[in-house]
């Protein structure tokens, strides 16, 4: 198993930045593809970035395309999704995600939930 504990999020002004990170304890964190999920009061859990486990490949959603990255630091076992831009419909509860079985498909899947960290931009 994988511990996931998100940490960076606050209020910010829209066109401010906030980077989010993940924190993974437990198994081996290489062995792992990880996500990045949003939930706005009201609304679904949606996708917004995934990285596979070995870090070659980057997916983003369309909405956060050219404004987020997202980054992985395998020495100290975290993910960054750096937010850049905001805007107000950027507000939700970010949670990262973790999942150890393969598939071409970032968006879905996920077996291990972070708590969630609140980002709010106000307009």
């Amino acid at each position: 198993q994988v511990q996931l504990v998100e940490s960076g999020g606050g209020l910010v002004q829209a066109g401010g930045s906030l980077r989010l990170s993940c924190a993974a304890s437990g198994r081996s964190f290489s062995s792992y593809d990880m996500g990045w999920f949003r939930q706005a009061p009201g609304k679904e859990r949606e996708f917004v970035a995934a990285m596979s486990r070995s870090g070659g490949r980057v997916v983003l959603a369309d909405s956060v395309k050219g404004r987020f990255t997202f980054s992985r630091d395998f020495a100290k076992n975290t993910v960054h999704l750096q937010m850049n831009s905001l805007k107000p419909e950027d507000t939700a509860v970010y949670y990262c995600a973790a999942r150890s079985y393969y598939s071409s498909t970032y968006t879905s899947g996920y077996d291990y939930w972070g708590q969630g960290t609140q980002v709010t931009v106000s307009s």
